[in-house]
Parts: structure tokens; sequence; C-alpha cells
């Protein structure tokens, strides 16, 4: 069993989700828009970095989701290098402030934001990804692999987040489907395995996403009264 318990869920629905990952790489870019458009939500990264060698998570998620402009919110931080924020940060002399960020507004409800990387990501010499998440307050949705050392990875995040108190929505496999390691994640843990993702063999497009997004049941779905 895991050392904490896994925090309650707010009774109510929140804002939004945080998106977060396992490690970087693992498709949060890709779950956030089909979150964005499932639940015709509003999408924010406030940490954007690599920009020196891509257009950035931003841009691919309104090309993805083909919601107007209103539905994308800019990042607060966008960083060159490919590096963790605050690598990135210290290459181009910027100082980041995560702690005096707050909630946006969010033209079309909920909020759906993405972090960077991994829990431990460094923000910061004093912060972390997984203490900016508590910051705001959100619930979390986990994106993890559903391959071999999905379950080591996922429920040291899954610990990590529950020690902090941080309630999570759920959970979200990426690669070849593993119904055994999905449900030795959900036994474990208490945590509810939301959607999984079969390996994609082209670049994702927006009819990609538009077949993931469809799985996704409604926003409100995940906040209805639970009859006995």
């Amino acid at each position: 069993m895991l050392y904490a318990p896994p925090p309650p869920l707010p009774p109510h629905p929140p804002k939004g989700v945080f998106v977060t990952g396992t490690d970087t790489g693992i498709g949060k870019t890709l779950i956030s828009a089909a979150l964005t458009r499932a639940w015709h939500g509003t999408y924010w990264k406030p940490f954007q970095t690599g920009l020196a060698e891509e257009p950035g998570d931003t841009e691919t998620v309104q090309q993805l989701t083909e919601l107007p402009q209103d539905h994308i919110l800019p990042p607060a931080y966008a960083l060159q290098a490919p590096l963790a924020p605050a690598a990135a940060s210290a290459l181009e002399g910027i100082t980041l402030h995560p702690k005096q960020l707050t909630l946006p507004e969010a033209p079309h409800a909920p909020l759906i934001i993405e972090g960077a990387g991994g829990l431990m990501v460094p923000l910061t010499k004093t912060m972390l990804m997984i203490d900016f998440i508590a910051q705001l307050g959100l619930p979390v949705i986990l994106v993890t692999r559903s391959n071999l050392g999905t379950l080591n990875h996922t429920l040291l995040s899954l610990e990590a987040l529950y020690q902090r108190g941080i309630p999570v929505l759920g959970f979200i496999t990426n690669g070849v489907e593993s119904p055994q390691n999905t449900q030795i994640l959900e036994d474990v843990s208490h945590c509810r395995p939301l959607l999984h993702v079969s390996p994609l063999t082209t670049t994702p497009t927006a009819t990609t996403l538009r077949h993931i997004a469809a799985q996704l049941p409604p926003w409100e779905h995940y906040w209805r009264p639970r009859t006995a």
C-alpha cells in the first residue's frame, strides 16, 4: 500500500485540472488537447521551454483542437532552451516567480493546465512543479505509459501527490494496452483509470484528436453525486 491515502476530490466542480506526467515526452500535450476539445475548455501552459527547437505546445494544442483562439491562453513564461524551467530561465537571465502566479480567468470552463516535465522538475532553486500544483489547488490528471516500468513511475508519482494532499481525478495511459498494469495501478493506488490512448502510427492531427476526445465523458460526469 502507499504511504498516504488518496486525498478526496472536491465535492463540487473545481475551476479545472492540472495535467502532469511521470516523465517528459509522456503525452501530456496530446492529452491536454483532447481534454480541452472534449470539454470545450481553456488551455494554459504556464511554463513553456524548448521554443528554440519547436513552435511550442500552446500552438500545437491550438492546431489540434481547432477551437477558437479564446480557448487558448499564452504561457506565463516562454523560454528557448529545451530544459527544465529553472535551467532554461537561468540561461536567458530570466527570473521565474511561480509563487506569484494565480489561476487565470478561463473564458471557457474548465481550465486545463499543462505542466512541464514531471512532478519533480525544478521551477526555481526552491520550488518544484509539484509545489506549484499544490499552490494552484486543482485536482490532477496523471499521464503515464502503459508498458514495462509504469508501475514504479506511476506509483511514485501518485504517492508524492498524495503526501502533499493533492487530489487526483485519475490517470491516463499511453502506449500498448496493458489491462494488467492498469488494474494493478488502480488496486494499489485507489486511483481510477480515465482513458487509454493506443500508440499513434503518424503525427497527431485534428482528426486524431477528435477520435481521442470522443472517448472522454463530459466534464460534468466526474462531479455528479454518486448514488448508492
